[in-house]
This record gives C-alpha cells, structure tokens and sequence, in this order.
C-alpha cells in the first residue's frame, strides 16, 4: 500500500464504540487502508489493542418494524482515545450502530466531533452515526440523510433533511457526508465477479465488494444455483485465543447477478472469499471451470483466507507462491504451490496475477494489490 510519490499520506480518525455495526466500522477502515490512507480507530476510555465488539443488523422486511440484530466481530482498535490531536487528521469517520446513542452522552466525544465541525474538515457519518453530530451542532443547517428513523431528531436539530428512498442514498453538503466517502479515482471502469457461497466469511464478501464499487467497478456477486436477488447468509470469524477460530452466523448477503449468466470473458478479475463456503464451491465443476478460465487468461484472481480451497481444486497453485489460513498449507504443498506462512495474520501474497491474504485482516493490502493489478489509481 501507499500514495503515488509526491503526495502527502492523508490520516483519518474512526470513532468506534460497542456495537456499532459491524459493516459500517471494518468497510471504510479497510478501503481507507487500501487506498493509501492512514486510520486510526479509537473509542473513549479505550487504548490501542482493546477491542470493541461490533452488531450485525438484519433488514427486516416491513420499514415500520425495528431491524433485526446480532452479535458481529470483535474491533481491534489501533489507536487510543485520550492521545487524538486532531490537527494531525484530515477527516472523521462515524460509523453507525447502537454506539452512537452512547457516544453522543460524553462530553469529550462531543466537543471532538465539534472540533472537526468547525474546522471544516470533512466528516462522514453513516445511519446513526449522526447522532453524534447533532449534539456537537454539526447538522445545522445542512442537508443530510440516515435511515428514516433518525429524521425527528436530525430536524429537531436544524438538518435539512434528505429523505432516502434507498439505503444506498448519498447526501454530501459543505465538508458534511452522509453514506459515502471519495476521491479521485482513475481507470476505474472494471468489472469484477465475485463467487460465494452459504457461509462465505462476512467481511471477506462485504469489504472487497463495498471497496471496488466505491472504485467504480462494475462488481457481480453470484453463487452457484441462485438468482440475482436471492441471498447467502454469511459467517463471521474470529480469532479469540482459541485453538482455531470462532464462528457465528453474519449478515443475509444479497446476490447480484445470476450464476448460470456468468460469462468469465466479461470481467476483468475475480475474487474468492473465505468462510465455509469454498470448501463446497471446490466440488462444483462449474465454478472450477470459470476459476480455471480466469488464470488461464492471466487476468487478476484474489483469494482471502479459505479461498485457496477452490484454488487447489482447479489444480492452478502449480509453481506459485500464496498465503491462506494455515489449515490449507498442506493442500497447497500438495498441489504444487509454495505456502507463504500467516504470520502476521494480515500478510498478503502477490504473485503474477494472483493476490491472497491469510485472513480479512490482510484485505486492505490484498484490495490495494489488486487495484494495482487492474490499473486504478486514487489521490486526495
């Protein structure tokens, strides 16, 4: 990872809390990272190594009804609160969630988003994470958007409010941003399929599909046997201490395109995420042909973690060094490949065209491979 010589690497702080959402805290976190900005994640009367635990919400049906939730990852924070000079940030982030609520009583977390504010350095807060802008007097007078819940209390505040008629709804006003963050992106017209299954790991379908669409990709994900529209729940996955890892159910992802569509010559890369799932997609002949079709091409294939399971089943390792969880090292050896040791667990393997991370915590340096790969550029 890094920025193009010459430019200034750009700092932005991540406001954590207990359960915030699971999604809205590791996706800028790690596309940050991989873009080439440096992020420190901190959470008040926490330091650098605690960990905040982070929830899963589930979109129910109905829009009058309360979301579903559960338990997600463990957070690892990489910086500590009490140490923030805010002169050295270029931007704040605020991830959504149930922390919000709770953030927004301390004092010290008020007059820090204030900080910002009135510094007009540009802030992002996503779903509820505006709650702690509106005590801080962040939102008035601005236009801003959230789930719809949040509107009494955004207007009450002084916000121009932005009804959304979807979650994927932006609003950006002054150095205020609602949903989404940028910069400038070059060569960023690819298209890339992404192939999972039932139980494929949480963060290592959310992150790579999340971060390449801010890119301006074009990203398809499909999974044997399921339609566009349909949707596979996902696994989280933790190191906890442990022999091997912790396991609990994710969020239902839904599907982009339908599989039996998929033409290989169409895209430009493919990624392989982790989870329970490729140890069932590697029986499937059908997605051992198109992985085949991808590396016979040359084009761009990145694994994370198990993913290597599907890669050692098209027989395509021959000659070439990777790194998975360490579980798989004997499959690979086996296959011909050279196994690159997962330690530190966010190592990442680049070799030709294919990039494999040893677990989601490599996905930053994993995205930033394959950005380079794909030929997209982003500065600030």
């Amino acid at each position: 990872m890094g920025n193009p010589k010459g430019e200034v690497q750009r700092r932005v702080l991540l406001l954590c809390g207990d359960y915030m959402e699971d999604y809205e805290a590791m996706v800028p976190f790690q596309a940050l990272q991989a873009f080439g900005v440096s992020v420190d994640a901190v959470s008040p009367v926490k330091k650098a190594g605690d960990i905040c635990a982070t929830a899963i919400t589930i979109q129910v049906e109905s829009t009058d009804q309360a979301n579903k939730e559960s338990r997600g990852h463990n957070f690892t924070l990489n910086a500590t609160f009490d140490d923030i000079e805010i002169d050295k940030y270029d931007g704040l982030v605020i991830p959504g969630g149930r922390s919000p609520e709770h953030l927004a009583m301390k004092a010290s977390v008020v007059e820090l988003a204030r900080k910002f504010s009135d510094c007009r350095k540009p802030i992002a807060a996503i779903c509820h994470g505006l709650l702690v802008l509106a005590p801080a007097g962040a939102v008035k007078g601005r236009k801003c958007t959230a789930v719809s819940t949040m509107k009494p209390g955004l207007v009450a505040a002084g916000a121009h409010w932005v009804e959304p008629d979807t979650l994927s709804v932006c609003v950006a006003d002054d150095n205020l941003i609602t949903g989404a963050l940028g910069g400038k992106i070059c060569a960023s017209e690819r298209r890339v399929l992404i192939i999972i299954g039932n139980y494929a790991e949480d963060y290592e379908v959310t992150v790579p599909y999340q971060t390449l669409k801010v890119l301006g990709c074009h990203v398809d994900v499909v999974c044997p046997k399921k339609k566009a529209g349909d949707t596979c729940p996902t696994a989280i996955r933790d190191l906890e201490g442990g022999q091997t890892y912790s396991e609990i159910r994710g969020h239902n992802f839904v599907l982009t395109a339908d599989f039996e569509s998929i033409d290989a010559s169409s895209y430009d890369a493919l990624v392989l995420p982790g989870g329970k799932a490729p140890e069932f997609l590697a029986l499937k002949e059908d997605v051992i042909v198109l992985v085949k079709q991808f590396m016979e091409a040359g084009k761009p294939v990145a694994s994370i973690c198990h993913g290597l399971e599907i890669l050692v089943a098209a027989g395509v390792l021959q000659g070439k060094k990777c790194t998975g969880y360490p579980g798989i090292k004997a499959r690979v050896v086996s296959s011909g490949g050279t196994f690159v040791e997962a330690d530190p667990i966010d190592r990442c393997v680049t070799d030709g065209n294919l990039v494999t991370a040893a677990a989601w915590h490599g996905q930053p340096e994993l995205i930033s491979q394959l950005m380079r790969l794909l030929d997209i550029r982003v500065s600030f």
